[in-house]
C-alpha cells in the first residue's frame, strides 16, 4: 500500500512540476481566474445605478413638482432631458439617450387635490427587457412613496393594508451576491476538466505515455496520479475566488469553511472524473481542448447560474440533473449566503458523489481497455 502511495506521489509530483515549470500554463491558470471573477463581478450584474430618464411635465403644480423632485433625489434617476412635446420623447427613447420616460398630465395636481386618481405615463425601451423591467420596479418604487406621502400630508386615509418587504440572505437584492459566490463552482469547472483531460492526451502527443507503461505504476495508480494535480489546482482557484469575494467585493460569509471545502472536493472528483474520460477518448491536446470547451458550455447554461432552472423547459430540466455544476453552485450559494450545513446539502451532495463515481469508474475502465 505504501510503495502504491508513493508512486501516485510520484506520478502527481511530476504532474504538478509539468504544469508549474511552464510560465505559459502558470498564468493561465491564475490570471485568467482573478480577472473573470472581478469582469462578472462588475459587468455580469442585474442591478440598476443610474436609470437616465426624459421628462414631459405638462403641469407646473404642487404634486407635480414634488413627484419630479423625488425622482430626481434617487440618485438612480438622472435625468437627461426635459422636453415639450411628445415627439422628441420618442426621440430620446429611439436614440438610447433615455432608458425611461416619464409624462405627467396637465391636470395632475388638479385631480390629486380633488380626491381623484391621476394617472403618470411611463414609457421604457424595451429592446433590453431585463433592464427595462427593473427600471419600471424602481419606478413603481418611487411613486408608490410618493402616494404615501401625499397621503399623510394632506390628512387622507391610506390603503387598509400596508406590504413590508424584506429580502432574505441578500438584504439588498445585488446580483453580485448571487454571482461572484456562483463562480467558485464554474470558473473551477473550467480548469480542472481542462487539466484532467489534457493530462493524458498530453503524455500521448509528446510520446512519453508508452514509457509510463513500462515503469512499474500501475493503470490506476497512473488515473490517480493524473487526477491529483488537477484536483489540487481546481481548489487552489475555488480559493482564489473565494479571497477576492471577501476581500474585494466584501460579500459576508455566512457558512462553515469546511462544509464549503468538503462540497468542493466531491464536486473536483466529478469534474476530474469527466475529464478523465475525454483524456481517455482524445489522442491529442487540441482534441482534450475541444471535448472540454464542448461540455463547459451546456454545463454553464443548465447550471442555473444565468438563467433559474425552474423557467426552463422540462426536458431541460431532467437534463440538469446530470450536471455537476448545478449541484456546486447550489453549495457555494447557500453555503455563503445562507450558512447551510451538511444535512441541508444532503440533497446536492449525493448526486455529486454518484456523478464522480460513475465518471471514475468510467475512465478506469477506459482506460484499461485503451491499454489493452
Amino acid at each position: 500500500m505504501l510503495n502504491s502511495l508513493l508512486r501516485i506521489g510520484a506520478l502527481a509530483r511530476k504532474e504538478l512540476l509539468a504544469v508549474l515549470k511552464d510560465r505559459r500554463a502558470l498564468l493561465s491558470l491564475l490570471v485568467p481566474v482573478l480577472v473573470q471573477t472581478m469582469v462578472f463581478g462588475y459587468a455580469a450584474s442585474y442591478d440598476l445605478n443610474r436609470v437616465p430618464y426624459v421628462l414631459w411635465s405638462r403641469d407646473q403644480g404642487e404634486a407635480a413638482t414634488a413627484l419630479i423632485a423625488r425622482f430626481d433625489g434617487t440618485g438612480i434617476f438622472q435625468r437627461v432631458g426635459t422636453v415639450e412635446r411628445e415627439r422628441d420623447l420618442r426621440a430620446a427613447i429611439d436614440d438610447r439617450r433615455a432608458l425611461l420616460a416619464i409624462g405627467i398630465p396637465a391636470d395632475f395636481t388638479r385631480r390629486l387635490a380633488a380626491g381623484s386618481r391621476a394617472d403618470v405615463q411611463l414609457i421604457a425601451d424595451g429592446r433590453n427587457s431585463n433592464t427595462a423591467s427593473t427600471a419600471l420596479g424602481y419606478a413603481q418604487t418611487v411613486i408608490g412613496a410618493f402616494n404615501a406621502q401625499w397621503r399623510a400630508a394632506h390628512g387622507e386615509l391610506g390603503p387598509p393594508a400596508r406590504l413590508t418587504v424584506r429580502a432574505w440572505y441578500n438584504p439588498n437584492l445585488l446580483s453580485r451576491w448571487d454571482m461572484v459566490p456562483g463562480l467558485i463552482g464554474t470558473l473551477t469547472l473550467l480548469q480542472t476538466m481542462l487539466l484532467a483531460a489534457m493530462s493524458v492526451a498530453r503524455e500521448r502527443e509528446q510520446g512519453t505515455f508508452d514509457q509510463l507503461l513500462v515503469t512499474p505504476i500501475r493503470p490506476a495508480e497512473i488515473m490517480a496520479g493524473k487526477a491529483l494535480p488537477a484536483m489540487l489546482i481546481g481548489i487552489a482557484q475555488a480559493t482564489g475566488v473565494l479571497l477576492v469575494a471577501q476581500l474585494w467585493f466584501r460579500i459576508p460569509f455566512e457558512g462553515s469553511f469546511a462544509v464549503l471545502y468538503g462540497g468542493l472536493v466531491v464536486f473536483v472528483l466529478a469534474a476530474v472524473g469527466i475529464g478523465l474520460v475525454l483524456s481517455a477518448l482524445s489522442y491529442t491536446m487540441q482534441q482534450a481542448m475541444l471535448y472540454s470547451f464542448l461540455l463547459l458550455m451546456p454545463f454553464t447554461l443548465l447550471s442555473g447560474l444565468t438563467t433559474p432552472i425552474a423557467n426552463m423547459p422540462r426536458v431541460l430540466q431532467d437534463f440538469t440533473l446530470i450536471d455537476p455544476l448545478r449541484y456546486a453552485i447550489n453549495i457555494a450559494q447557500r453555503v455563503y449566503l445562507e450558512g447551510a450545513g451538511v444535512k441541508l446539502l444532503l440533497p446536492e451532495l449525493w448526486p455529486l458523489a454518484l456523478i464522480a463515481t460513475v465518471t471514475l469508474s468510467a475512465a478506469s475502465w477506459m482506460f484499461r481497455h485503451r491499454l489493452q
